[in-house]
């Protein structure tokens, strides 16, 4: 035999062990995988089976209960899980997973009065009696991805509403990239896209960018088309204003958080706003009069379009991004159809004075 084909040779064998024992390396660190899952979930789990492969740990029938007074009878379930871990993470304290694959998932979320999010609380909050002691190791893990397949999202907004607005994606395709547990330290890429459920019709969503957990720093884009203005309107009315009988609504948004300052700037377009006829003279809209809306859209292509900017401090308790939104849309909403802050006052004074007067004639004063 020649000295080029034994290299070759050589060089074959060489690979095959290589890949041998990465396989091996592999199986054994799905198998320590496997026992660190089961104690992870916890007793309100729970689990249709776990196999062990010899690249990968797949979960099938997962569900995670929610905790009682959650919104929803699940936290999470899912029809399937694969979890490949990272061979490298054998040789380190820190637990490595190079991807993980969520099929067919339903996820619950709630944000609470506060507006604190809550998610998964039965894995990601560990009760003060719960905590382990300073002294205990607690496993740090990496993981490279996790994606998320033809997912259901039900949020659950207690800021808005009581009991709290939900509002519902589905056909989730979802990918968050370098995230590190338990101290989500480092910056982790976000990319999201679904479909928004809808009282009369569904619209689209997709977000993109990142955002340092730890340090509560974030930057990203949102873009919301077609959405049923029926399902939003608690986020653009206050609960004594006209409601939403139909139409549409399209928002393009880009936040930033910077040492817990938000500054967003964005853009919002009405399509085909119906209002509800009840509410009498003095009715508004966003702070606007109504008819001053019912107006501006028979003048105009039926369509309202508003650019604003949501800019405040996080840590200022009076400050609260659900009324900033709703004030900056009142203001460039009032400025789109050309009304000064004098002029809404003195047509709400009119307004006033002329029920007024209609009453003292009723009654005959």
């Amino acid at each position: 035999m020649t000295k080029p084909k034994r290299w070759v040779l050589v060089l074959l064998a060489v690979i095959a062990i290589v890949a041998v024992a990465g396989a091996i390396g592999l199986h054994f660190a799905a198998q320590a995988l496997k026992s660190r899952v089961e104690q992870a979930l916890g007793p309100d789990s729970e689990i249709g089976a776990i196999r062990v492969g010899w690249s990968a740990l797949e979960i099938d029938g997962l569900r995670i209960k929610g905790p009682p007074g959650w919104p929803a009878a699940d936290a999470l379930r899912a029809r399937r899980i694969v979890i490949v871990p990272d061979l490298g993470g054998l040789l380190s304290s820190r637990i490595r997973i190079s991807s993980i694959s969520v099929e067919d998932a339903y996820l619950s979320a709630l944000r609470t009065r506060d507006g604190r999010l809550r998610l998964l609380p039965g894995l990601l909050e560990t009760p003060a009696k719960k905590k382990p002691a300073a002294n205990a190791a607690v496993p740090a893990v990496t993981i490279g991805a996790v994606k998320l397949h033809g997912g259901a999202l039900e949020f659950f907004d207690a800021s808005v509403r009581q009991p709290p607005h939900k509002l519902r994606l589905e056909q989730l395709e979802a990918e968050v990239d370098n995230l590190h547990v338990p101290d989500l330290a480092g910056r982790t890429k976000i990319q999201l896209n679904g479909m928004v459920k809808g009282v009369q019709h569904d619209g689209t969503l997709a977000v993109s960018g990142w955002a340092e957990i730890a340090d509560k720093n974030s930057e990203l884009s949102s873009q919301l088309n077609g959405a049923d203005l029926v399902a939003f309107q608690p986020y653009l009315i206050k609960a004594a204003e006209t409601g939403v009988r139909r139409g549409t609504l399209d928002l393009g948004l880009k936040s930033t958080v910077s040492k817990n300052h938000l500054h967003a700037p964005g853009d919002l377009r009405l399509n085909g706003l119906e209002l509800e006829s009840s509410g009498g003279a003095l009715s508004t809209f966003m702070g606007m009069p109504r008819q001053a809306i019912v107006g501006a859209l028979k003048n105009g292509n039926g369509q309202i379009e508003v650019h604003f900017t949501l800019d405040g401090d996080l840590d200022d308790p009076h400050f609260s991004v659900n009324e900033n939104l709703a004030t900056r849309l009142g203001a460039g909403i009032a400025q789109t159809l050309g009304v000064s802050v004098e002029g809404l006052a003195r047509g709400v004074g009119n307004a006033a004075h002329g029920l007024g007067s209609t009453v003292r004639k009723l009654f005959g004063k």
